[in-house]
């Protein structure tokens, strides 16, 4: 029995190993952060920068791309608002379920209905999960001119129509938790202005 308490004591006195110390630093409060915004406003690369800042201080994050999700997710929805609205509660399940288990989820997706976007933050409420809106306000003449993805010369050259912004309606929200002019500052000082808002909101 003597011998028995002895190794006993002695394992609870050796360090731990590195990956166990790694974990132990992962902070665990959950969240999500949607960005909403025109095409091109600029809310995928936010979302990015910011994923890279929460990870450096120890945080799980996960950005669930729009374009990934319509891939995987979403295959065989088109860009009606039935269907757009399907997606983005398809969206919203999958960020709660993260969210709820300790991930900061970042949402760079349009979500151009209103009604959509209020529908996912009163699931998180439901749950008790911390829900933050963030509009990346970009106006329409300066995401035609970025046009990262080439949308807006195509649907001017006729190529395509249902674009949100443009020939599609977007309803920009009235009262976001945060609301960015991305056109007047650098990304990094976007993505700075979410994690002050995290912080802020003791999440980050």
């Amino acid at each position: 029995m003597a011998a028995r308490q002895t190794q006993q004591r002695t394992q609870t006195t050796q360090p731990q190993p590195p990956q166990q110390q790694t974990r132990e630093n992962h902070v665990t409060t959950g969240a999500t952060i949607w960005l909403t915004g025109l095409p091109s406003a600029g809310k995928t690369t936010i979302a990015y920068e910011l994923a890279g800042r929460l990870r450096s201080e120890g945080h799980r994050v996960e950005v669930l791309d729009g374009d990934e999700i319509r891939e995987f997710l979403s295959a065989g929805l088109g860009f009606s608002r039935e269907d757009r609205h399907t997606n983005v509660q398809r969206i919203g399940f999958v960020a709660e379920l993260l969210a709820r288990n300790g991930v900061l989820a970042l949402v760079p997706v349009i979500a151009p209905f209103a009604d959509s976007r209020e529908a996912v933050r009163k699931r998180h409420q439901a749950g008790g999960t911390a829900y933050l809106e963030v509009h990346v306000a970009t106006p329409v003449e300066v995401c035609s001119v970025r046009d990262v993805k080439g949308l807006y010369a195509k649907q001017a050259a006729g190529e395509i129509s249902g674009l949100t912004g443009v020939d599609d309606p977007y309803e920009a929200p009235e009262s976001p938790d945060l609301r960015i002019e991305s056109q007047d500052q650098t990304v990094q000082e976007s993505a700075a202005a979410v994690h002050a808002l995290l912080s802020e909101r003791g999440l980050a």
